[in-house]
């Protein structure tokens, strides 16, 4: 499918504000250096807050970003952890099945 998902910090948390803007950006760096490694069609970022830290991004809103990492389509999704209030299961599965239907209706060949 050439689908990459992803958070932007590679450690875990209880809580996103225990991450440093410093690790957000840094992780950002990061996974523009995978990216451009493994070249996925499209990238999935969890986390909303962390993707506009991370890219410096601060008006970006969920779904997928009208900038791309090279080749790669960027979208940002809900973190479907259990602390997050603002999206209910419900909301959270149509975030994710939008991502899906658009994966599965570009036709182009997964690298």
């Amino acid at each position: 499918m050439g689908l990459g998902i992803t958070n932007v910090a590679p450690r875990t948390t209880a809580k996103a504000d225990e991450l440093t803007p410093e690790e957000l950006r840094a992780g950002g760096r990061a996974l523009v250096e995978r990216v451009a490694r493994y070249r996925p069609r499209v990238l999935a970022v969890l986390g909303i807050g962390a993707y506009r830290t991370a890219f410096g991004r601060p008006r970006t809103t969920v779904g997928r970003q009208p900038e791309s990492l090279g080749d790669t389509e960027v979208w940002v999704l809900p973190n479907p952890s259990g602390l997050n209030a603002h999206y209910t299961l419900d909301a959270l599965a149509a975030e994710f099945r939008a991502l899906r239907e658009a994966v599965e209706c570009t036709g182009r060949s997964a690298r």
